[in-house]
């Protein structure tokens, strides 16, 4: 059976700006054009497009991704049981990060007092050195500028800041995931209502510029950063990363 872009996108939850999207990089071809220009998809091509859901679920950015399909000898087989097996360590690790909820949420209804220790618990350090990587390795010396400024900026932090700031991310990330589900368009008054206090979080962190904030708005879309926000909702890297385009050409001067 074959799907057009809109119904293959209602059944896989992936927008049709994304589909257009990996259509135009070679990522993702359609099984063939009609002459009206409607794109049609068959069970190659949905097969393909899980594989990608997969690579992208766990932390792939998109030109990795491509190199991977595109090679000759790929087995779907052997990476389906490779992607089992990764998520099933990521399970174990979902499982401490919920043990940390319930405690942290025991903590503050002062049911039970947490230790120090515990507050952190299930955290990766790891993940955090791979995005300070990646953004070394796409703004090169900026990327290092904008780490120190960050590091320098939170050196003093305690935990009320810690916590303070985690609070006011999830709920930009709340905020937006409820706007998607009602199907409101990045460039929705309401969305950049929001985008605008997403802009002045990131001030605790760095001085983002206009060219600056639309470079982290891909970023965010292409590499493993997406992944606290596809906690939110899976395509909310990609809509936050069109809505962030948006703000940065509207709102900000240099």
């Amino acid at each position: 059976m074959a799907y057009t872009v809109k119904k293959l996108a209602k059944i896989s939850g992936v927008s049709v700006r994304t589909l257009h999207y990996y259509d135009e990089i070679g990522l993702l071809k359609p099984a063939y054009t009609e002459a009206n220009g409607y794109r049609y998809y068959e069970e190659k091509e949905m097969l393909q497009l899980q594989q990608i859901l997969f690579f992208r679920e766990l932390g792939f950015e998109l030109k990795k991704i491509q190199k991977i399909l595109v090679k000759g000898k790929f087995d779907q087989v052997a990476a389906l049981h490779s992607h089992r097996k990764i998520l099933q360590t990521n399970i174990e690790r979902t499982k401490e990060l919920i043990k940390t909820i319930d405690k942290t949420i025991n903590h503050l209804s002062g049911e039970k007092k947490m230790k120090d220790s515990e507050i952190y618990h299930g955290f990766s350090k790891e993940k955090q050195k791979e995005y300070e990587k990646q953004i070394i390795e796409r703004f090169g010396e900026e990327g290092k500028v904008l780490i120190e400024e960050s590091h320098q900026k939170v050196k003093n932090w305690g935990k009320p800041e810690w916590e303070k700031s985690r609070k006011e991310f999830a709920e930009i990330c709340t905020e937006l995931a409820e706007m998607m589900k009602k199907n409101i368009k990045p460039d929705a008054k309401e969305v950049q209502a929001v985008i605008r206090r997403h802009y002045q979080w990131l001030t605790q962190f760095w001085t983002p510029t206009k060219e600056s904030y639309s470079g982290h708005g891909k970023f965010i879309a292409d590499s493993n950063l997406g992944e606290a926000y596809k906690a939110y909702h899976l395509q909310m890297p990609e809509f936050i990363s069109a809505a962030i385009q948006i703000f940065a050409a509207k709102e900000l001067i240099k």
